[in-house]
């Protein structure tokens, strides 16, 4: 898929000051690391954006650990750039910049969310959630870093499921991006309420190489850097 977009005119920036400087949060999904939106961060750049990786590893940990990890980020995006941030998540990585910015609106401009299963992050494909399950249970043995069974069935868990109920507040928009063919995340968990919903035709892991998906994203985005915000530090 990587020859078919850097072939594709989507690819090829018509506006590089489009973005106006504007930061990004990028958010890996389960089991990946920064690299995997590196193509992503790449294209925001030639469009004027700043990007910045979330920094959470694999994205395997405790998700109340990670989302709190995850909003230091922001607030260090935030100041470097002088202003809210776009917070872009792919699969698990958009459902934790929800909860981030559920907490923190003060810090996300918008959210874009790939392949996000937000109405329930455990009704992803059944071997996904085995392999978590299996981390939870290494966890309990000691091993530092990995979802706990608190993630699944404890406090974590019925915290962060009516996080992801409440509703975005009205100044952060969403776009959630989804897929009939994700054979990970069924479609209709992707359906967020608060969210703009953009149909493409990829595959889960795909997403972020779709054409369809940044030319879907990129006048939002736009519109999004466009706005005049007042800054962080003035704030």
């Amino acid at each position: 898929m990587i020859p078919r977009l850097l072939r594709h005119p989507v690819w090829q920036p018509k506006d590089p000051a489009q973005g106006r400087g504007r930061g990004v949060l990028l958010i890996p999904g389960f089991g990946f690391g920064d690299h995997s939106l590196s193509l992503t961060g790449r294209w925001l750049r030639a469009r004027g954006y700043r990007p910045l990786g979330a920094r959470i590893g694999m994205n395997i940990g405790c998700a109340t650990t990670l989302r709190d990890r995850i909003e230091r980020r922001l607030e260090q995006h935030a100041e470097a750039t002088g202003g809210r941030v776009v917070v872009l998540g792919q699969s698990r990585g958009g459902w934790l910049g929800r909860l981030a910015a559920v907490r923190r609106p003060d810090l996300v401009r918008g959210l874009v969310m790939l392949g996000s299963p937000v109405r329930d992050p455990l009704g992803a494909h059944p071997r996904i959630v085995r392999v978590a399950r299996r981390l939870a249970r290494l966890s309990m043995l000691g091993v530092p870093g990995l979802l706990t069974a608190d993630c699944f069935t404890g406090t974590c868990y019925r915290t962060n499921s009516a996080a992801l109920a409440q509703h975005l507040p009205p100044d952060v928009p969403a776009v959630s991006v989804y897929s009939r063919n994700d054979s990970i995340a069924p479609w209709r968990l992707c359906e967020d309420p608060d969210a703009e919903g953009v149909e493409v035709h990829s595959s889960h892991t795909g997403m972020g190489l779709d054409p369809e998906f940044y030319a879907a994203v990129e006048p939002r985005l736009a519109e999004w850097a466009r706005d005049d915000l007042p800054s962080v530090r003035s704030a």
